[in-house]
């Protein structure tokens, strides 16, 4: 696992991330690999989905051919405000994801680039999932936490994408989460419902902590990996 640092001009502090890097990255030179980036939850750091065990859950299945390889970006969001508050969302779009691409043999195409998160990092995930369709091909929110300032505008966002550049939605949460979450996440899956936009709903037993997300961490990378699997 790498740790990085970027500076950037809207940030008070740099932005730590962490890369995961599949096994084989270092001896097939010549391939490239799609990106996940995943937004840790609040009051969390980029420590957190390594610590639940992507990077080894992926190790596993990478190893055993159950998945195709690619790249993990965990980034830190420092800073607790709304989108329009936190630089966070534009730092990661401006700045971030050209660095990776840059910096990494990624293939930089919206159908190999997904973002997914825990609670705050969930709505993150939606809200660059829907306001930047043109950049990933799809979002995982688990245990949403839905931005407020991002409730009126969500309807609006998904009626914006054409139809057959819709993305891939993935969304679940724990029957014992918190009120508000459960309730933000079965608004939003109603909505996704009432549109016909297809998505994938799971509500499994659990709260809303890292027992819960730990469980999944493997259906949550073969999820955004599937895909991937059949990339030309």
């Amino acid at each position: 696992m790498e740790i990085h640092r970027l500076e950037s001009d809207l940030l008070k502090d740099p932005l730590e991330y962490r890369v995961y890097l599949p096994p084989c990255y270092d001896q097939q030179l010549q391939e490239r690999y799609p990106v996940l980036y995943l937004i840790h939850g609040q009051s969390y750091n980029d420590e957190q989905w390594d610590r639940l065990g992507a990077d080894e859950t992926a190790d596993k299945l990478v190893a055993s051919g159950e998945i195709p390889p690619f790249i993990i970006v965990m980034p830190r969001d420092r800073n607790w405000g709304q989108p329009d508050e936190d630089p966070f969302g534009q730092v990661l779009i401006d700045e971030l994801i050209p660095l990776i691409d840059e910096q990494y043999r990624t293939m930089p195409d919206r159908r190999q680039r997904a973002v997914g998160g825990l609670s705050r990092g969930a709505g993150w995930a939606l809200h660059l999932g829907l306001s930047e369709w043109e950049l990933f091909g799809a979002f995982g929110a688990h245990s949403l936490a839905t931005f407020w300032s991002d409730a009126p505008y969500i309807r609006t966002w998904l009626s914006e994408i054409p139809a057959e550049a819709l993305p891939r939605i993935y969304l679940d949460v724990g029957d014992r989460d918190r009120p508000p979450i459960l309730a933000a996440a079965m608004r939003f899956e109603e909505l996704l419902t009432q549109l016909n936009i297809p998505h994938e709903w799971y509500l499994f037993p659990g709260y809303h902590d890292e027992d819960y997300w730990a469980a999944h961490v493997e259906k949550y990378l073969r999820w955004y990996s599937q895909p991937w699997s059949t990339t030309d």
